[in-house]
This record gives C-alpha cells, structure tokens and sequence, in this order.
C-alpha cells in the first residue's frame, strides 16, 4: 500500500482503538465530544451550589456555637442581638445604634437578628436573617408608613452613612420597614471599607452613632437621595 501503511497495520490499529473504547477509554477526539456534552464528565468536579440568603451570604444553622455568628452587645443601647460577626457586625450595629439614639428609643422586643430559615421566604430579602447579615428593628412595624416623615428622612441619612452596603426593607417591592440587611456579598471590597470606617468612627472622639449630624443638611440630603436613586436602578 501507499505510504507504507500497510493493510495488516490497519487492522491492527483498528483492532486497538476498540480495545479502548470498550475499556472505557476516551481517544482525544471522543473525549473532547463529550467534554463539550458534558457527557462522561465525573461529578467530583462539579461545583455544588452553596447554601446562601438572598444576598449571598452564606446560611448559618446555629448561631453562637460552632457558626459565624454570635450575639453581640449594642453599646449604648442596654441591648444584643445575633449578627455575623465582624464586618457585618460593625455595619449592622451602626444602623441599629442611629436608629436607637436619632429615630426612635429601642427596648429589648425592638430589636432581632439571627434566625432559622424556617418561617423565611427564601426568596425574599428576608431570607438575609438567616446568615445573620440582616436585622429587624421594631419587628412589628414592617407595614409600609410605620415611621413619621422626619424618622424617615433620618433612616435615608443613616442608609447614605452606609453607602449602598445596606438596604432598607421599605424599599422592596415586599415592603418590610422593619428589615436592613446588607445589599452586598461577602467577597463585596466594600464591606470592609464601610466596616472599618465605622469600626474607626467610634473610636474619635466626635464621630461615630450618637454624635449630633444635621440631617435637613444639603449635602446630606443630596447624598441620601443618590443612594435612593441608585439603589432602585439596581
């Protein structure tokens, strides 16, 4: 035969290729058939979907014990609440303690955080207080004008202090005036820089949840209203 590819050799190759395939073997072309398929392709690759709240945080079973949250004191507030500790704390408990000393006093049936998914839509923001990146304050005024036109303009101020890390239920389509939860992912940059910029507003002196701020301020309100803006485009 010509190029010196003999029929005995042909065979022979034949021969192997089947021996192959019935060994479970994928030659080159066959496996990348079945690559493109995603026929053939083990499950120990596969990636699993991770258990996670509405904004991408992951779920935690348990809290104080063995979990990423734990029941944190509101300093200034005589109160605690169960949150995800560490940059959503620090996010978290601004609101709560703004809200505390600007909107409205707080008492102990005020304020929860932290709880099972079950009883939460999984689909709604509300599936947050799951991971522990969300908080509900005055739990039973989620109906939509539960606060007075100047507790509002307060809660716009505080969400602008927040810069778009947080959002407030009274924006939702399923509006719950009593929920904030964090409008970002864990691996969001911005987290942290919110949560250090808070962390290091309460330790100046003149800074921080508690100190006097002018809400009617035109910068103030220009700013709150951008986040509004913003935050209903996204």
């Amino acid at each position: 035969m010509k190029n010196g590819i003999t029929r005995r050799t042909v065979v022979r190759g034949t021969a192997v290729v089947g021996a192959m395939a019935a060994a479970g073997v994928l030659i080159p072309a066959a496996a990348s058939a079945a690559d493109r398929s995603g026929k053939g392709v083990g499950k120990r690759g596969a990636t699993k979907p991770q258990n996670v709240t509405a904004n991408g945080w992951p779920v935690q079973a348990i809290a104080d014990r063995d979990s990423q949250v734990y029941t944190r004191t509101v300093s200034g507030t005589g109160l605690s609440v169960p949150v995800w500790i560490g940059d959503p704390e620090a996010i978290l408990l601004h609101v709560v303690r703004r809200f505390h000393y600007e909107v409205d006093q707080l008492h102990s049936p005020d304020l929860a955080g932290w709880q099972k998914t079950d009883g939460l839509d999984r689909r709604k923001p509300e599936s947050n207080l799951a991971s522990g990146t969300a908080v509900r304050i005055r739990p039973g005024a989620a109906a939509k004008g539960s606060l007075f036109p100047l507790q509002e303009l307060v809660v716009r101020d505080i969400l602008a202090d927040c810069q778009g890390t947080v959002r407030w239920g009274g924006d939702d389509s399923s509006v719950d005036e009593s929920l904030f939860y964090l409008d970002r992912g864990p691996d969001d940059a911005e987290i942290r820089k919110i949560a250090d910029m808070f962390r290091t507003a309460e330790t100046t002196p003149g800074q921080g949840a508690g100190t006097e701020v002018n809400v009617h301020a035109a910068a103030r309100r220009k700013r709150a209203k951008q986040l509004v803006r913003q935050q209903q485009a996204g």
